[in-house]
């Protein structure tokens, strides 16, 4: 296995695989079972944004019940941003070794020579289909239906209405309410909101494939990202009750979701898949406009940062008659999605695609939660220096070291690091610096981190691409619909 984000000292490798081994027979139940999965993705809205998660004044029932029913993994982490978590769920690597060091710049794009989770399900005979966020590139070789996602139905660029100079960039005049969509090729003028128009496609879709084998249905919300625009029904629950009118907003565009989960489970069991259905939930980063509303679950830092509140996400997982609800504390991240689920579907995995996985199968922890885990080393970074930058000059800006009980932060460090030592068990605040009481533990997470950051240097394959003259979408929209066309401004 290369250095990466995730990495195991040989006596942790041989206590895995005494653990796995002991544990082998039950978890041969889980294994190949290929049940449809549907996947919900949620953009910006963080761990505590959720009312299972403590939240004050935001309810979520039906988000709630798949983490009442499910599988809850509670010490599981993504990216700061959200193409570096969307590389990362797909490949099973560190977005650094996908290319992937921001959200635009062309460095949002993954490398086209990594495989997807998409490719290995397809060809393991699933259907594949992603409704709303792609983030990974905007020019055509760059889109899911040449990584594996046989329908497509996306937006362009990190957000509805988005555009920079370069590759990414939406259908121009783009917004949430009657949004034109890429699909399949070719935009098509939607109406209604955005979210419930990438729920109900989905749905549409998962009716047609049901009966032809187990599908992969990928629902990347674009919401709660600013710009905050959502129905005035969602948000009138939350006038009122926060003082921020801005929170009042971003809380309507969660409770807009939870709304859409409430109808996929509704779906679901009214056409009897329910039980041979697994549904995980999951956010791509901190929250944003969570702290608006003055609630951040205890955490410190939020999106764009490398503290736990930037990068502590929920991971619910819900599979009737097959998992046992339950918490499992195994510190657990985004790599592992991948494996978990090419596990799940009984794929074989090439050896290349082997070698390219840095994450480790959730497979046992699924079958058995309160299992304790063997230890591991994540690492987080920011990215985002500045375009035509060295990435030396952000070296330690918001990068971080995470172990089972140690986070080791370098938050304000540019080329020197600023290193902040939390003992995460005993303080999940991060309130309290003892890097002073535990200079060993500096010198071996920091040590780990060079070594890390040596080995991702040679994968930074998009630092200096130039990108094209025109925003691929824009050029594709108005060859469709003519030069100037926007939006709001064309009919089907």
């Amino acid at each position: 296995m290369p250095l990466g984000s995730l990495w195991f000292c040989g006596v942790r490798l041989i206590a895995l695989s005494i653990f796995l081994g002991c544990i082998g027979v039950q978890s041969a139940g889980l294994q190949g079972r290929r049940p449809n999965i549907v996947f919900v993705l949620t953009d910006d809205q963080g761990y505590g944004d959720l009312s299972c998660h403590g939240h004050p004044v935001l309810k979520t029932p039906h988000i709630d019940r798949l983490h009442r029913e499910g599988v809850r993994f509670t010490d599981f982490h993504v990216s700061p941003t959200c193409s570096p978590t969307r590389s990362a769920l797909l490949t099973g690597r560190h977005e650094f070794r996908n290319g992937v060091t921001h959200t635009i710049h062309e460095r949002e794009r993954l490398n086209p020579r990594a495989t997807t989770l998409a490719e290995v399900l397809r060809s393991s005979g699933y259907r594949t289909g992603i409704f709303g966020k792609w983030h990974l590139g905007d020019e055509p070789e760059y889109w899911p239906n040449r990584r594996g996602f046989e329908e497509m139905f996306i937006h362009g660029a990190g957000g509805i209405g988005q555009t920079y100079a370069g590759s990414c960039g939406d259908a121009p005049g783009n917004r949430y309410f009657d949004p034109a969509i890429l699909h399949n090729g070719r935009f098509v003028k939607t109406k209604g909101y955005c979210t419930d128009v990438f729920f109900g496609e989905a749905l549409r879709w998962m009716g047609e494939v049901k009966e032809h084998g187990p599908f992969l249905a990928w629902i990347a919300c674009n919401a709660p990202h600013a710009p905050l625009q959502v129905r005035l029904e969602d948000e009138a629950g939350y006038r009122g009750v926060v003082t921020n009118a801005q929170a009042a907003k971003f809380l309507g565009m969660i409770a807009n979701i939870d709304d859409n989960v409430g109808k996929l489970l509704a779906q679901l069991e009214a056409w009897k898949i329910d039980r041979e259905t697994l549904v995980v939930f999951m956010n791509d980063n901190g929250t944003d406009g969570g702290v608006l509303a003055g609630y951040n679950a205890g955490m410190r830092g939020k999106k764009g940062t490398a503290f736990l509140g930037g990068t502590r996400a929920s991971s619910l997982w819900r599979w009737p008659g097959t998992l046992v609800a339950g918490d499992c504390k195994a510190l657990s991240a985004h790599l592992d999605f991948f494996p978990t689920l090419a596990s799940l579907a009984g794929a074989k995995l090439p050896k290349g695609v082997r070698r390219q996985i840095e994450g480790r199968s959730l497979v046992p922890w699924l079958e058995h939660p309160a299992v304790r885990a063997p230890d591991r080393i994540l690492m987080t970074h920011l990215g985002r220096w500045e375009k035509g930058a060295s990435p030396e000059t952000a070296k330690y800006r918001q990068c971080s070291v995470r172990a089972t009980r140690w986070h080791l932060v370098s938050a304000e460090g540019g080329a020197v690091p600023r290193w902040m030592l939390f003992d995460v068990q005993a303080d999940p605040g991060e309130r309290t610096d003892v890097s002073a009481r535990h200079p060993g533990t500096v010198r071996r997470l920091s040590r780990r981190f060079e070594q890390w950051w040596s080995s991702v240097q040679p994968m930074l394959v998009n630092e200096s691409v130039r990108g094209p003259d025109q925003n691929p979408f824009k050029e594709l929209f108005w060859r469709q619909y003519g030069p100037g066309a926007t939006a709001s401004s064309v009919q089907e």
